[in-house]
């Protein structure tokens, strides 16, 4: 068990935290949620002991030992793989070190065989012996391949270390485990994997994460960071929502019985109290009247925009075809013969691991890359808005937002593009910030606003959720979900994929296309999509789809 007690942690004189007190206890995995800026990591950190508590403590069990998932991908560099994952135990790993030392030296003595007993004996009871299998299997299963296991940190890529940190925190059943955004940077099979992991962990898992569906499968409890405080709910981040709103509903509704309740008592003393008959009765309400206390509904620092999608125009039944569209980059064919029809109906979710062929589709969909082979036709009622991946090309200016906005908007009216911003949370001054010093999630709302104001019927979004907060998530998930047009997109986030496509596309490494009409869900459990990946990843001939 790890507890905080009275714990308040000021950042100058700004309390990020007051007087918190919070349990997590054995069995149970702990979603740690909050708005942007309210303290998720830093409460990791404090939990960790590598932030020290302004007034408070925290406590841990006796004789427990916590593994925290790093964030620091270059501070193991030098070591090997395994080595690193093993190292995960720190007192394990400095046995078998200090063990090889002593066996290694030429004039072995004594003093060291003594040494060296004691620490096969302590080596055996930590299971020292399966230390190398038990750091394998969970570098098997994160995705790192045997081959790599007696490789040097450095020779790895971003992902790969990603994983073997992953894997690090992991090893040897820690009694208790702190990760902070363990799903970024992992691919859908890794994702999997963690997701079972953690559901058969028996010990206590206190977790960081933007991911709602990753939330709601291993969670058993939410605490939310809200008003400086921790408040503890039980159930995953979908009961989580639904029981916060339901109970700001029900404290809204009280009040409002109570304001009707004053209003009525106020209206008999005002018309009775200088009345000699009714001037009892009139006492009695004052006493009543004092007696009602309204719940004070403090303002969540949560805050979610309005994402509304609206075309100005109504969608015919020709959309797009596609034709054996082919493109190569760098010698490596990332699209192989793409053809495809949409339908009026369609939101397709393109999935899989070929991250630039998907971003290569979409720019030559724009017309901003020309493809080597093949031909595609948008409808004649069609109009389409584009959200890229890298934006960096949209704010190398020195535009103020309004500005910006404006130069996307028919109507050049500053009330009307400040109303789109508005939505966005871009309120007052905001609009006379320039573009160029914007943060990543604040350009990602920018995007959206030009995207809304642009009334298309047809929506591209290449992976629209990076660097956006959980309550835009949400907001931009009921957004499309509302959408009325057609919707191509690519996206990470399993809720969003789930919740609003109706047919998949998945670009394979080898450039072959997967289209089938389907959920996201059944598209993952199909065998026979299972098959068709083998099929078109080994040998590049397809079934009919």
């Amino acid at each position: 068990m790890i507890s905080a007690n009275n714990v308040t942690y000021r950042v100058g004189k700004k309390a990020l935290f007051e007087d918190v007190n919070i349990k997590f206890t054995e069995g149970n995995c702990y979603g740690l949620i909050g708005a942007n800026g309210a303290g998720k990591s830093t409460f990791l950190k404090i939990l960790s002991g590598k932030l020290e508590t302004t007034s408070g403590s925290i406590a841990l069990t006796p004789g427990q030992r916590l593994s925290v998932l790093e964030q620091d991908h270059f501070k193991y560099d030098e070591y090997p793989v395994l080595d690193t994952v093993i190292m995960g135990n720190r007192r394990l790993y400095d046995i078998m070190k200090e063990k090889e030392a002593i066996y290694s030296k030429e004039d072995f003595t004594d003093e060291d065989g003594i040494r060296a007993s004691e620490l096969e004996g302590e080596f055996a009871e930590m299971n020292g012996w399966e230390a190398e299998s038990d750091a394998a299997m969970l570098l098997n299963g994160l995705g790192i391949n045997t081959e790599f296991h007696y490789s040097i940190m450095k020779d790895l890529n971003g992902n790969e270390k990603v994983k073997v940190l992953l894997a690090k925190a992991l090893f040897g059943n820690p009694d208790i485990l702190l990760l902070d955004e363990p799903t970024n940077h992992l691919d859908l099979n890794a994702i999997e994997w963690l997701e079972e992991f953690l559901i058969n962990f028996d010990n206590t898992v206190i977790v960081v994460s933007h991911d709602r569906y990753f939330l709601n499968k291993v969670c058993t409890h939410i605490a939310d960071i809200d008003y400086g405080k921790i408040q503890l709910y039980a159930g995953n981040y979908d009961f989580w929502y639904e029981s916060s709103q339901l109970l700001i509903r029900q404290m809204k509704e009280a009040n409002k019985k109570k304001e009707e309740k004053i209003k009525e008592l106020q209206d008999f003393i005002s018309r009775f109290s200088a009345n000699a008959s009714k001037s009892k009765q009139a006492t009695s309400r004052k006493r009543a009247l004092e007696k009602i206390e309204l719940d004070e509904i403090k303002p969540s620092s949560r805050k979610y925009p309005y994402i509304d999608f609206r075309p100005n125009r109504e969608i015919g039944n020709e959309i797009l075809m596609v034709e054996n569209l082919s493109k190569t980059i760098d010698g490596v064919k990332v699209l192989d013969d793409i053809t495809f029809t949409l339908g009026h109906n369609d939101k397709i979710a393109f999935v899989g691991g070929n991250e630039q062929a998907k971003t290569v589709f979409f720019k030559i969909l724009m017309g901003e890359m020309e493809p080597d082979e093949g031909t595609f036709k948008w409808g004649v009622t069609t109009s389409q808005a584009y959200f890229p991946k890298d934006n960096t090309e949209e704010f190398d200016n020195d535009l103020t937002i309004v500005d910006w906005l404006t130069q996307f908007s028919e109507i050049k009216d500053a009330t009307y593009v400040r109303g789109f911003l508005g939505r966005m949370l871009f309120a007052g001054d905001d609009g006379v910030k320039k573009v160029k010093i914007l943060s990543g999630g604040e350009k990602v709302r920018c995007l959206l606003s030009k995207m809304m104001i642009s009334g298309a019927n047809v929506l591209l979004l290449d992976e629209p959720t990076n660097h956006l907060d959980m309550e835009s998530i949400t907001a931009l998930n009921n957004g499309l979900i509302k959408f009325p047009g057609v919707l191509l997109f690519a996206s990470h986030d399993h809720q969003i994929v789930q919740t609003t496509a109706n047919r998949i596309m998945e670009i394979l490494p080898n450039g072959k296309l997967i289209d089938k009409i389907t959920t996201y869900d059944e598209y993952l459990a199909s065998d026979e999509m299972a098959k068709k990946r083998q099929v078109y990843t080994t040998d590049g001939n397809p079934e009919d789809n």
